[in-house]
């Protein structure tokens, strides 16, 4: 059974885990949500890279 961590950057060990990676996902969301500047980065099962949300206020938008 894969355990689905939630983790900030850099951090040793997880502020939580869940058994399913939704649960997961729902309350990183969350988290990011509450940030001036959040950020979610979502693995897949083997570790792998799979997306990136960026929530809030973008300091540096692109011009045109």
């Amino acid at each position: 059974m894969t355990a689905w961590k939630i983790q900030k950057e850099g951090a040793k060990r997880p502020v939580k885990t869940f058994d399913n990676k939704k649960d997961a996902v729902d309350f990183s969301r969350d988290i990011a949500k509450n940030q001036p500047l959040g950020q979610l980065k979502i693995l897949k099962k083997d570790g792998t890279f799979q997306e990136k949300r960026t929530y809030g206020k973008d300091p540096f938008p692109p011009k045109g």
